[in-house]
C-alpha cells in the first residue's frame, strides 16, 4: 500500500522521460511466444477466402493453411487454433460429422503436424460448426440437452487427439464436460494432451463475425444464454473456473477479453492457474474497421489492447491479429 506523502521528492515522469527507461520499467511486456492464432479452414485446394466481417481474416484450404501456419511458426507464435467452416450438406442435428476422423478438422490437424511438428495445435471442441441449428451442443425438442452433448464431445475430443491436437479446448460450456472429457481423453490413450478449458465464456454480442466465418450464424435457431454465461455476473465466473479445475483442467479461458478484464484479473489472482484470453471477432473486427476509416491508429490500438491483456494477467491472448502483431514486435 502506498502511503500518501511518503515520497516527497518523487517525480513519476522522470522515468517516463525516454524510451529506453519505459522498456527497462514497464510492468507488463509482451512477445510472439505470448500469442496464439486461430485460423478457419474450408474445404477446396489451394483457396484462400475472405470473411467480409473480418478484415484480413481468410478461410485457408488446408495447403494454404499449411503454408500460413509456417509463417507464423517462423515469427515466434507457439501454437495455432483450428476452426472449421463445414460444407452446409455435412451439419446435421446429430452433429454426427463432429466426431468424422476424416473431418476437415481432423485432415487440417494432420497436415499441420506433419509439416510443423513443433507447433502447438489446439481443437476446439464444440457442436456448433456441425449443428444444423447453430448451437454448440445437441438439441432435443427445443433445448439443448447437457449430458447427451458431453457424450458427443468425449467422441469429437478422441478423434482431434488421434489427429495430433497437442490441446483440446472445449468451448462448448456444457456442465461437467471437462472431468468426462479428461477420462475419455486418457482411457483413449492421450493422457498427455492439455484441456483448455473455455471456463468463463459469456452470452456475448461480440461473436457475430465468427459465426460468419464458420457459418453457424445463419442457422442459429435462439440464443446461447441457458449455456453461456450472463454478462452481468463475475462471482459466478469463479464457479465455473473452480469447478474446472477440479474435474482437470490445465489452462483456462476468459471469453471474450476487453470486456472482461476484471474477470481475467480476478480468475488468475484466486486460482494462479495459467489463464489465456480470447480477442474475439467482434473485438477484431470494431477495432479494424476503425482503422480502416481513420479513426484510430490500428497498430497502436492492437498493441495497446494486447499489453491491457497481459496487465490484466493473461498469459497468452487467442487473436486474429496474432499474426500482424507478431510482425510487429519483432520489428
Amino acid at each position: 500500500m502506498i502511503i500518501p506523502g511518503a515520497f516527497p521528492h518523487t517525480r513519476l515522469r522522470r522515468i517516463r522521460r525516454a524510451e529506453w527507461v519505459r522498456r527497462l520499467v514497464a510492468e507488463a511486456r509482451l512477445a510472439p511466444a505470448d500469442l496464439i492464432w486461430p485460423v478457419f479452414v474450408m474445404a477446396g485446394h489451394d483457396l484462400c477466402e475472405p470473411v467480409a466481417s473480418m478484415p484480413g481474416v481468410v478461410r485457408y484450404s488446408i495447403d494454404r493453411m499449411v503454408t500460413a501456419v509456417g509463417e507464423a511458426k517462423a515469427l515466434g507464435i507457439p501454437a495455432v487454433a483450428v476452426f472449421p467452416a463445414i460444407d452446409p450438406v455435412l451439419k446435421t442435428a446429430d452433429c454426427r460429422e463432429a466426431w468424422n476422423p476424416d473431418n476437415l478438422v481432423c485432415r487440417a490437424v494432420r497436415a499441420i503436424k506433419d509439416a510443423h511438428p513443433d507447433i502447438g495445435v489446439i481443437g476446439d471442441v464444440a457442436l456448433d460448426p456441425f449443428n444444423a441449428l447453430g448451437h454448440d451442443g445437441l438439441v432435443v425438442d427445443g433445448t439443448i440437452v447437457n449430458d447427451e452433448t458431453v457424450a458427443a464431445l468425449c467422441r469429437q475430443a478422441v478423434v482431434q487427439a488421434r489427429a495430433g491436437c497437442d490441446i483440446i479446448a472445449p468451448s462448448d460450456m456444457m456442465d461437467g464436460r471437462v472431468g468426462v472429457l479428461r477420462a475419455a481423453l486418457d482411457g483413449a490413450g492421450f493422457a498427455d494432451v492439455l484441456i483448455l478449458s473455455y471456463a468463463v465464456k459469456y452470452a456475448s454480442a461480440f461473436y457475430g463475425p465468427f459465426r460468419d466465418a464458420i457459418g453457424s450464424g445463419g442457422a442459429l435457431r435462439g440464443d446461447k444464454k441457458t449455456y453461456q454465461m450472463d454478462p452481468a455476473n463475475g462471482d459466478e465466473a469463479l464457479r465455473e473456473a473452480a469447478l474446472d479445475l477440479a474435474e482437470g483442467a490445465d489452462i483456462l479461458m476468459v471469453k471474450p477479453g476487453l470486456p472482461y478484464l476484471d474477470i481475467v484479473r480476478r480468475v488468475k489472482e484466486t486460482f494462479a492457474v495459467p489463464t489465456f484470453v480470447y480477442q474475439v471477432s467482434g473485438e477484431y473486427a470494431m477495432l479494424k474497421a476503425a482503422a480502416q476509416h481513420g479513426w484510430l491508429e490500428e497498430n497502436a490500438v492492437m498493441l495497446e489492447s494486447f499489453l491491457g491483456f497481459r496487465r490484466a494477467g493473461a498469459d497468452a491472448i487467442v487473436s486474429y491479429a496474432a499474426v500482424a502483431v507478431a510482425r510487429l514486435l519483432q520489428g
